[in-house]
């Protein structure tokens, strides 16, 4: 497409189940739900669409809330119903697109975001139903000595003891808003947000505070691992199937 031709740029929003997907980002020979979408969109407007995501998330990894764009010859597709049907139609079952929204032909889905939600699902009770979505872990957890743990980790910025290594970022500089851990029966959730992630950053973080949450490692235990900036000194990466992108903010004037 001539990017001459190009005026009209939209967002997606949308949700999805990563159980049977290789995360976010197209991969040669991988089933991916930006493939997915890029399929989808470009089958029902008829011409070739790039789809430009958020960010990404690995592979089983969940999004109750994801924003996407693209850009299109075609004006008016935030009011065109029978699109949003076909968008459907198309998309395999563990993909939902619910909104189609014009935004100003700057606007970037992953570049203009404020901040981002993840959460992270533990059980303590075998449930068929939840297998796939939350960390079945039969451990009692310290949830207050866990939020002490939170507080600690808002105190820093620099989080490379809590992302893979060989990354090709600039930067291990996060800005935490919100860290906490609740409990409601069996289930322990933990909510973060921040205005970026490293890979594999909450997963890391979740891990490392379930060590914190048996006892297994100390407060000031768990502030040394942040300050030693060495993944090596951090715990085990939570099991992908448990977290999910739950919220993304941006600019009043764009979303």
């Amino acid at each position: 497409m001539d990017p001459e031709e190009i005026k009209n740029r939209y967002f997606l929003q949308l949700a999805y189940k990563g159980t049977n997907f290789h995360g976010w980002q197209v991969q040669p020979g991988k089933v991916t739900v930006q493939g997915e979408i890029t399929r989808a969109l470009s089958t029902a407007l008829k011409e070739e669409i790039t789809v430009t995501g958020a960010g990404r998330t690995d592979t089983g990894v969940h999004a109750r809330y994801y924003i996407a764009h693209f850009d299109s010859r075609q004006k008016g597709l935030e009011k065109d119903d029978k699109l949003l049907y076909s968008l459907n139609s198309i998309l395999p079952a563990d993909i939902a697109v619910y909104r189609i929204i014009s935004v100003p032909h700057t606007a970037h889905a992953r570049f203009d975001a404020l901040s981002r939600t993840y959460q992270y699902f533990i059980t303590t009770q075998k449930d068929p139903f939840s297998q796939e979505t939350a960390y079945l872990y039969h451990v009692e957890l310290d949830v207050p000595l866990m939020n002490r743990a939170c507080r600690i980790l808002k105190q820093y910025r620099d989080f490379a003891s809590f992302s893979k290594v060989n990354t090709e970022v600039k930067t291990f500089h996060c800005n935490i808003m919100e860290a906490k851990w609740t409990q409601k029966g069996r289930q322990y959730v933990f909510t973060i947000r921040a205005d970026r992630f490293l890979r594999n950053m909450v997963r890391a973080i979740v891990g490392t505070m379930m060590e914190v949450g048996e006892k297994k490692t100390g407060l000031e235990d768990f502030r040394q691992i942040i300050e030693t900036r060495d993944r090596s000194a951090a715990g085990k990466s939570a099991p992908a199937h448990g977290l999910f992108l739950t919220d993304i903010k941006y600019p009043a004037h764009i979303l």
